[in-house]
């Protein structure tokens, strides 16, 4: 193959990963990034010497090839980390995962009976129709349960009603868990779900460090990583695309392909195509919905806030979803031990208010939000940054599935080109799942 006709649209985990096994095959794949810095939502931004992860990444696996990829791109920089996670609700703190004894001590034993209640009415009335989100929990934790705990944060991060997301969210990020499994991983010490595990890997200098390695050695095999650079075309001829149009620095270089994996947004890709696919599968491509995500990073004057790396915050009353400590990750991830780096998540929709506010108006917000929640003042807060995150979560409505088989459908007919990764699959998956997908479709194009 020449140097430049194996194209790799995405330097998320799932491309950086495809990359990497092709360039150790004796490929050159030239990997093309629209961002300036690799890791895709795993990556880590550096203002000031402080360091803030877009998404909270957990190194944890149960695939063997992944923790050997792992392992060997940072063999001396991983930690291993005691996770604490909680649940922020009506004023309350609760662990996550969900253990009922604290739920009893925290809501009280009259309320603790009635989620007891809901959850032994639940199971006892044994299979149900469990085709939307609500259905699915209320099913494993009782009615209640669902009510206090899942309801409200799940219309948060998605802005849709529970009724109208698919049971498949549930199944992929709970994991098969249920009040059954957590109370039985409570009393014996066991934790067979990752959902549940109490211990992880993380990166010293956070996860982008990771992709940053993957980049390095990619490069270093002779592959090429392309930064602030967007694939704007991809040219067809009958089944295969013929060549790939990247933009960068305002210029536009036309390249020709022998094959093209892609990571890109399935609604974005289809758009990229050219001539265009049938209508049908355009609808379907158009119907696809994503979530987007902002993160405020914030640096506050208080040496410790909060043990947790992470809090999920339920309350209705702040616009924030999730708030991450970077020092309960890696203390190298803050300079000065004398102050804290937090990350304040927000869910949105690219042009919805809180995506079109100005940068200053978010940062006076998150400062609010914390002074809200009571975990410190909005004067503690130093200097703030903002960062915004398009196509974070692909989201699964009711009609979701049928429009993902039109797409995929017609996309299984191009002969050259590989769909992988979280939104290259449409599919709600972390990391190492990603990973695999990147090495699956490096596979298909070894095996030509």
């Amino acid at each position: 193959m020449q140097r430049d006709s194996l194209v790799i649209v995405g330097a998320g985990p799932a491309g950086l990963t495809a990359g990497l096994e092709l360039a150790r095959r004796g490929e050159r794949p030239l990997v093309v990034e629209r961002a300036p810095r690799v890791g895709g939502m795993a990556r880590t931004e550096v203002c000031q010497d402080f360091r803030f992860d877009i998404g909270g990444h957990r190194f944890l696996t149960t695939l063997p090839e992944v923790q050997k990829l792992w392992e060997e791109l940072l063999p001396e920089a991983f930690l291993s980390v005691s996770r604490l996670s909680r649940i922020y609700f009506q004023g309350r703190f609760f662990r996550y995962p969900i253990e009922l004894g604290d739920v009893i001590r925290s809501v009280g034993f009259r309320e603790g009976m009635r989620m007891g209640g809901s959850y032994f009415r639940a199971r006892m009335a044994g299979h149900r129709e469990e085709e939307t989100f609500d259905q699915w929990v209320s099913a494993r934790f009782g009615r209640r349960l669902y009510e206090r705990f899942f309801e409200g944060y799940t219309e948060k991060v998605w802005g849709v009603p529970c009724n109208r997301l698919r049971a498949e969210l549930a199944a992929e990020r709970i994991q098969g868990l249920s009040l059954a499994t957590a109370l039985w991983s409570a009393l014996t010490g066991r934790r067979r779900l990752k959902t549940l595990t109490d211990r992880f890997q993380y990166p010293l200098l956070g996860p982008g460090m990771m992709w940053e390695a993957f980049q390095q050695k990619v490069e270093a095999l002779g592959g090429e990583v392309m930064l602030d650079a967007s694939v704007i075309r991809l040219r067809k001829e009958g089944n295969r695309v013929r060549s790939v149009t990247v933009r960068s620095e305002g210029r536009d270089q036309e390249i020709p392909v022998s094959r093209v994996l892609t990571s890109a947004p399935l609604r974005d890709l289809v758009r990229l195509m050219d001539p265009a696919p049938p209508p049908e599968v355009m609808q379907a491509a158009a119907r696809l919905a994503y979530r987007d995500f902002i993160l405020v990073g914030l640096v506050v004057d208080r040496d410790d806030l909060f043990p947790d790396q992470w809090i999920y915050i339920h309350s209705p009353d702040v616009a924030v979803g999730r708030i991450q400590n970077f020092k309960n990750w890696s203390r190298s991830m803050v300079p000065d031990a004398r102050m804290t780096g937090l990350g304040m998540e927000y869910f949105c929709t690219r042009g919805d208010d809180l995506w079109n506010r100005p940068d200053h108006a978010l940062i006076d917000l998150a400062g609010r939000n914390l002074e809200r929640l009571g975990l410190c003042g909005k004067s503690d807060v130093v200097w703030g940054r903002v960062f915004r995150q398009t196509e974070a979560y692909p989201v699964y409505l009711l009609h979701t599935p049928d429009d993902v088989r039109k797409v995929k459908a017609y996309l299984r007919g191009m002969d050259n080109l590989h769909s992988m990764g979280r939104n290259g699959l449409h599919r709600y998956d972390n990391q190492d799942q990603a990973m695999v997908t990147g090495l699956q479709a490096a596979g298909e194009v070894l095996k030509g």
